[in-house]
C-alpha cells in the first residue's frame, strides 16, 4: 500500500485496484480510518479529533490530486506523491 503524504506524524495511504467508493487510508499511532474523496467524510475508522481535523483540511486541499492518484492505483501504476499538510 502505497504511503502519498505523511505530515504530523499522519499517514495518507492508497491500496492498489481498492473497492469503490474513491477513499484513502489514514493511520495515526494505533488509530485507522477510511475517508471517501468525493465527500470528504471518514467512512469507518476512528481518528482523534485534531488528526481528524488535520487530514480533511489537507483532503480538501488535494482532492483533485487524491482523484487522480485513485486513478493511478485502479490501473496499478505507483500514486504521485501528494504535499504534506504545512
Amino acid at each position: 500500500m502505497p504511503t502519498i503524504s505523511t505530515f504530523y506524524g499522519i499517514l495518507i495511504r492508497m491500496f492498489f485496484n481498492d473497492h469503490s467508493p474513491p477513499h484513502f487510508h489514514v493511520e495515526y499511532g494505533e488509530f485507522r480510518a477510511l475517508v471517501d474523496i468525493q465527500t470528504l467524510e471518514i467512512k469507518c475508522g476512528d481518528l482523534p479529533r485534531r488528526a481528524q481535523c488535520l487530514v480533511l483540511d489537507w483532503a480538501k486541499l488535494h482532492q483533485q490530486e487524491l482523484i487522480d492518484d485513485w486513478d493511478l492505483c485502479l490501473a496499478k501504476q505507483q500514486p504521485k506523491p501528494i504535499e504534506p499538510l504545512l
